[in-house]
């Protein structure tokens, strides 16, 4: 395997730099490994395995933070962890991207002895599906810090892995009925990306996550990008929501044809939802107040299907937002 293409030092501009005696390390050997080793220490990268064995990999992206409704991310993101049998290669310095104010590490107290601290730490974790494709995953807590550098450092590590594409896994909560399928939203820097899939479209302004920073430093790299986005029922979004998880599953595998066995989320899904079902049922205003989501959710997608001719179907926020907070409230009263 090729040492890092350095060139990738500067795929996103601005924010932290590297300093120029790292940018620039002599190589007496010529083999690039000081300048990846003066690379791997101003970007927090450990390295734990030095030639990974991976071919033309997807890069699958989950970081814990900005957003991720009912977990449904975290979910998907464990099935397919297990599926892979994935374990780390890299490991990101917390001091570099971690406040532990805001993530304070797990002290271990047993009988008044203090055993363990576990801290809160970002890994790069290669696996292989059953089929034999070769997937890392990028797991952990969203960066409190240091994006910039970050970036730089994902799309190095990216570039250096072959990886052909990266798929972002997140969750919104939405005015969706939890008796209906979660539909994807999608989003990419790439026009040609967004053309090749057939989920929502949405035009907004919201607070970006990490995961956004790195589809716009991994498109620079010339490495194709998309997020996947579930949305989850407003009134769900407190609890577990696996069909959620299923849904972004499946959109993997209609992105990259790469399948994952979700056996286990189809049983937890068929629980959730008669728990769900169960609740409402036992309250007819409730119950009305179900039977109206659904209704103008079905409408609002029949409508947007034949505006686009079943084709980039915009994703429109509706007024069912108050059906569902006013559902939300009353089983958040319940529990």
């Amino acid at each position: 395997m090729q040492p890092a293409a350095i060139g990738t030092l500067g795929l996103v501009s601005g924010g932290d730099s590297v300093e120029p005696d790292d940018a620039n390390t002599v190589d007496p050997d010529g083999d690039g490994g000081s300048a990846r080793r003066a690379f791997d220490l101003a970007h927090g990268v450990e390295r734990l395995v030095d030639d990974p064995d991976v071919h033309e990999p997807i890069l699958v992206v989950q970081l814990d933070g900005w957003i991720d409704a009912a977990e449904a991310a975290h979910g998907a993101a464990d099935a397919l962890d297990e599926a892979c049998q994935a374990s780390p290669i890299v490991r990101f310095d917390d001091d570099t991207y971690v406040d532990y104010r805001a993530r304070r590490p797990t002290l271990e107290l047993r009988d008044g002895i203090s055993t363990n601290l576990v801290w809160a730490t970002i890994e790069l974790r290669a696996g292989r599906t059953p089929d034999g494709r070769d997937v890392l995953l990028l797991r952990g807590p969203e960066p409190d810090t240091a994006w910039h550098r970050f970036g730089r450092a994902i799309a190095s590590l990216a570039t250096e892995l072959g990886v052909v594409q990266m798929i972002g896994f997140g969750a919104y909560p939405f005015a969706a009925p939890h008796t209906r399928r979660s539909l994807l939203s999608v989003s990419s820097p790439s026009t040609d990306s967004l053309a090749s899939v057939p989920f929502l479209r949405s035009s907004v302004d919201v607070p970006a996550g990490a995961e956004a920073v790195l589809e716009h430093a991994l498109h620079a790299a010339k490495i194709p990008t998309i997020g996947l986005w579930a949305q989850v029922p407003h009134y769900a979004a407190g609890n577990g929501y696996p069909a959620a998880s299923m849904a972004l599953l499946d959109g993997l595998g209609e992105v990259v044809g790469l399948r994952v066995d979700t056996a286990g989320l189809t049983g937890e899904a068929e629980a959730t939802r008669a728990r769900l079902d169960h609740k409402l049922a036992d309250t007819p205003e409730l119950a009305a107040l179900l039977s109206n989501l659904e209704e103008m959710y079905d409408r609002a997608e029949a409508e947007q299907t034949a505006a686009s001719g079943g084709d980039d179907p915009e994703l429109e926020m509706r007024s069912g937002d108050e059906l569902a907070a006013e559902i939300q409230r009353f089983l958040r009263d319940q529990d």
